[in-house]
């Protein structure tokens, strides 16, 4: 099967990681004399549609978020990687505590995988990376990853991190060699990467995207006393130690995933668009 007109002067390949591919709409063609304005100026603003591309071999699996399917092309299956009752109700409770699907959807086989568009922005990672124990990402953020990679639930190891530490009492961690296809509310080239060789990152507030497991993930004061914390007006950090990575936003919380991309002038233009964007 053949694929022709993938892209052309209004779609672009901006990025390539083994087998998954993000393809950018630079422009949206599909304007009225009532929305042209509203997309003009949100192109300018890099406020584009983007979407994953998955090329599919028998000897390269993937698993997606529920729902993010647009359309595929070739002899490619679906399954549910459900492998009994015991591994149903883990992954719903995994799901429940993630805010994640549930059920993610294995597809296997040959021919091209395409994700719904989004307006967010598309982060592939290489998992294997981020260490031994692979990397924690923040609530909301998983789109698709290789089959070979694992999910698996990474627990606080303290009451300080949980009550504190805005992340939640569990986080979805990826473990093994593959890519990870992520949401961010910011592009990558505003996030930081800090790499510490048995050091420590402290950061005011939750702007963590995602952090090598391997990390032991604190709260703290930022003075040894309550009355220093209170003169600093820092009161409490989130502290990152030990031998890995943290890629964290500067310029927006994690948390605010709806607020920095779904603004009213993106549903806006999605709503009136032939292709909606996601959410």
């Amino acid at each position: 099967m053949k694929i022709k007109n993938l892209e052309n002067e209004i779609r672009k390949i901006t990025e390539r990681k083994e087998n998954f591919s993000v393809l950018e709409y630079i422009q949206d063609a599909s304007v009225s004399m009532y929305t042209a304005q509203t997309s003009y100026f949100m192109s300018k603003m890099n406020v584009h549609r983007r979407q994953v591309l998955i090329e599919l071999d028998e000897k390269n699996p993937v698993i997606i978020q529920s729902g993010a399917m647009q359309w595929m092309a070739g002899d490619i299956h679906v399954g549910t990687g459900v492998k009994g009752v015991g591994d149903f109700v883990g992954k719903m409770f995994k799901g429940a505590v993630t805010k994640e699907s549930a059920i993610k959807p294995v597809y296997s086989g040959t021919g091209l995988l395409a994700l719904e568009p989004t307006y967010k922005y598309i982060i592939l990672m290489d998992v294997g990376s981020w260490g031994r124990k692979g990397m924690t990402i923040e609530d909301g953020l998983f789109y698709a990853c290789s089959a070979t990679i694992s999910q698996k639930l990474d627990r606080r190891k303290n009451l300080s991190s949980t009550a504190l530490g805005g992340e939640g009492f569990f986080n979805l961690s990826l473990v093994g060699n593959g890519v990870a296809a992520l949401e961010s509310n910011v592009p990558y080239i505003e996030l930081v990467v800090a790499e510490l060789n048995n050091e420590e990152l402290k950061i005011d507030g939750n702007l963590a995207m995602c952090w090598s497991s391997d990390l032991d993930f604190t709260v703290e004061r930022t003075t040894k006393t309550l009355i220093g914390s209170a003169a600093s007006g820092e009161g409490f950090v989130n502290v990152y130690r030990g031998t890995g990575k943290v890629l964290f936003s500067p310029v927006a919380p994690t948390s605010s995933l709806s607020q920095a991309t779904n603004t009213m002038s993106a549903k806006a233009a999605a709503k009136n668009s032939n292709t909606l964007g996601k959410k």
